[in-house]
């Protein structure tokens, strides 16, 4: 049987190649780490990641990211099966290990007997002879392949800026004036409550604050990346700041649901949260700090901060850019590249964004590919369920028509605005009382979200037993 070549060694190439390999078709893995590396990545590691060790939150009942890791699960993950194993405590959300995650990854996927890893570059179009090729190469794409994809689709892609958070050493962080827990004392897979170091600002120390974030000296950029936006969801911490001086207050730094147990009169104006970073717990994650500032400047001014004015950086932020297709015009529903049907994207490069997305697209061009190869019919996820919803997210199939402007498709999050409305019936109680404000907004997310799970099931039963035919 011929193998699937999967291109790129990522979340997503590595969940495409453990589906594939699961359904007993050999798969090839090429990664041009560590012969050649990127701007962001630091290691060989297939899954290696980069900017933050957060998959967000866990909450399947409540949270879009939160159901689709429970989908994933049962769908035989690697990437959340590792992730699980990995966890570090995060409040409600799953943070791994990052280095455990990423060799636990690489090591499953070494030993498995069906899947080949070969550490190159392909700076062109895959060779003629290879009939079925997932390209999953996330947003630093080797310039030799994307000026190819660029070629063959006649489309310019579409790009903005990721930016990383630094690392602080944990031992370097002043524990008189910070203090552990977790927003709302809320737990988590492998939580207690505690799981963030809090360091608090007073209003005169946030003011300041924000003044050295947006006076301070920032990464310049060339010419030809001047008008590259950012993606909002990763937005560099001074890029926020310049919006209000509040900005931060109700973003990464609000002070809601967070208590100093040695001063509980004492409200704080702004807190600073460092999430676990790794399982020894000796580093941590600065909670939303993407930055552009120059290196010397990220750490001056975030030694402005109370608690970390004698801070030790494991790691600095940085920039780097991100491409992705236009993939409602480029990509058919199963991923297939129209204008070349024996490749297949998957991934950041999709226009899916998050590394539990990206991995989840991965999964499903990894089934698709396989179900391919064996000569099975390849069928979609039911557009209830979160794989659905960013399916249809990704190829447009929520829509009938597609704007054929690139500016009409942006990469997104999974969240509940992609899933089909669900019945009036969500918004009443057991007793048919008419919900309202909160508690209708938490039973409408838990009637998507048990919907999801059971159409789901229902999708796998199906599959298999088409398989088994």
């Amino acid at each position: 049987m011929q193998p699937v070549h999967v291109i790129g060694g990522g979340l997503a190439g590595s969940e495409a190649a453990w589906q594939i390999a699961s359904r007993g078709v050999p798969v090839v893995i090429h990664e041009m780490r560590p012969g050649r590396m990127t701007p962001a990545h630091k290691t060989g590691a297939l899954a290696e990641l980069v900017c933050s060790n957060s998959f967000r939150s866990d909450d399947r009942e409540s949270s879009a990211v939160g159901l689709l890791h429970q989908e994933m699960r049962r769908l035989g993950s690697l990437i959340m099966r590792t992730g699980d194993a990995n966890q570090v405590p995060a409040g409600g959300a799953l943070a791994v290990d990052r280095d455990g995650f990423a060799t636990e990854i690489t090591a499953a996927l070494e030993r498995h007997p069906l899947i080949t890893i070969a550490r190159e570059e392909i700076d062109g179009l895959p060779p003629a002879g290879w009939d079925q090729v997932i390209v999953a190469t996330g947003p630093l794409t080797s310039p030799a392949l994307a000026d190819a994809i660029r070629g063959l689709t006649g489309e310019a892609a579409l790009a903005f800026f990721d930016a990383i958070a630094p690392i602080v050493h944990r031992a370097s962080i002043d524990r008189s004036v910070a203090w552990f827990q977790s927003r709302y004392d809320k737990p988590g897979p492998g939580g207690t409550g505690a799981d963030y170091i809090n360091c608090p600002l007073g209003r005169d120390q946030y003011e300041a604050f924000v003044d050295a974030l947006v006076a301070g000296d920032k990464t310049a950029f060339h010419s030809w990346e001047a008008a590259t936006p950012y993606f909002d969801g990763c937005l560099p911490i001074e890029v926020m700041a310049e919006r209000g001086r509040e900005t931060l207050r109700h973003g990464p730094m609000k002070p809601f649901g967070l208590t100093n147990p040695a001063m509980p009169q004492q409200k704080p104006y702004a807190v600073v949260q460092l999430r676990q970073d790794n399982r020894l717990g000796t580093l941590f994650n600065m909670v939303g700090f993407q930055t552009k500032l120059k290196h010397g400047e990220q750490t001056r001014i975030f030694r402005t901060i109370p608690a970390l004015e004698r801070a030790e950086f494991a790691r600095l932020g940085g920039v780097h850019r991100n491409t992705f297709l236009n993939s409602p015009r480029l990509l058919d529903r199963t991923l297939r590249l129209s204008a070349m049907p024996r490749l297949r994207f998957a991934g950041q490069i999709t226009g899916c964004e998050g590394y539990v997305e990206s991995a989840a697209i991965g999964l499903l061009a990894g089934r698709f590919a396989a179900a391919h190869r064996l000569g099975e019919p390849v069928s979609l996820p039911p557009p209830t369920t979160a794989h659905g919803a960013l399916i249809n997210h990704i190829t447009g199939g929520h829509i009938d028509t597609i704007d054929s402007g690139p500016s009409s498709f942006q990469p997104m999050n999974v969240n509940f605005g992609l899933f089909p409305p669900i019945g009036r019936g969500a918004s009443r109680g057991p007793d048919g009382t008419r919900l309202t404000g909160t508690a209708k907004a938490t039973a409408r997310k838990r009637g998507l979200t048990s919907r999801a799970l059971a159409d789901l099931d229902r999708w796998i039963a199906g599959e298999q037993v088409a398989a088994a035919e």
